[in-house]
């Protein structure tokens, strides 16, 4: 019998000072089975909200305004109030990782994996004990980010980034857009920024869409990383 291959997927949300403030994570297999998770507040982080206020932006994205970080506050009082979330320290994450390692030695991934790493490691919390990895972005930007299929859809849902101040526009490749490609479902609602949820909703399956058919040395040797270059409107959509 084959052994069985299992995955950490890690996703984050973090704060103004680049430290994390909601960690989520999900033990899964091949199949998408769930086997643990966690799904916690960093307690000397998120409530620190003087020190470690919530990311905010001044970009045109509502979630990330400054009326949209009280609102994401506001999220997490309910889930700390209902018991979907608990504050935890980073030694109490630190021990759950180690247990995890211990148990299942599970290849660790998250959708843009460096990001999640570094936001990890500026927390002290370990993700390095971990022997394999991949990204998941590179993966699925590798394996369908060009195809016809994936572009019809983003024409379909006119998924385009706004243009930069060189006027360089690319097509979206998130895990939002990902998710609603390899679910064949386009209204499939925008992520919330809650890490479990965003792990178990949008990246999940996404790592089973891929993770059904692609052999475990692929995975962790992509072709490519992610490149905006690569994804250029004016050199993937040709008028007639």
């Amino acid at each position: 019998m084959a052994k069985r291959d299992y995955f950490l997927l890690v996703d984050t949300e973090t704060t103004q000072t680049s430290l994390v403030a909601d960690f989520g994570a999900i033990v899964t297999d091949r199949k998408g089975k769930i086997y643990n998770q966690c799904a916690v507040l960093t307690r000397g982080i998120y409530d620190d909200f003087v020190k470690h206020p919530l990311f905010c932006t001044n970009d045109s994205e509502e979630i990330w305004s400054k009326p949209g970080q009280e609102r994401r506050y506001s999220v997490y009082q309910n889930m700390l109030e209902n018991g979907t979330r608990m504050l935890a320290s980073v030694a109490a994450i630190n021990v759950w990782l180690a247990k995890v390692k211990e148990k299942y030695n599970p290849v660790l991934t998250a959708y843009n994996l460096s990001f999640d790493q570094g936001k990890c490691a500026n927390s002290g919390i370990d993700l390095v004990q971990f022997d394999n990895n991949f990204c998941l972005w590179y993966a699925s930007f590798n394996k369908w980010g060009h195809t016809k299929e994936y572009r019809q859809m983003i024409l379909a849902l006119h998924a385009f980034n706004a243009p930069t101040d060189l006027g360089n526009m690319s097509f979206k490749t998130n895990a939002e857009t990902m998710a609603r490609y390899v679910t064949k479902n386009p209204r499939l609602e925008d992520e919330p920024h809650t890490a479990l949820e965003d792990a178990v909703y949008y990246e999940l399956p996404i790592l089973v869409a891929i993770a059904k058919d692609t052999p475990k040395k692929v995975l962790l040797n992509p072709e490519l990383a992610f490149d905006w270059r690569k994804v250029q409107v004016r050199d993937w959509f040709i008028p007639k």
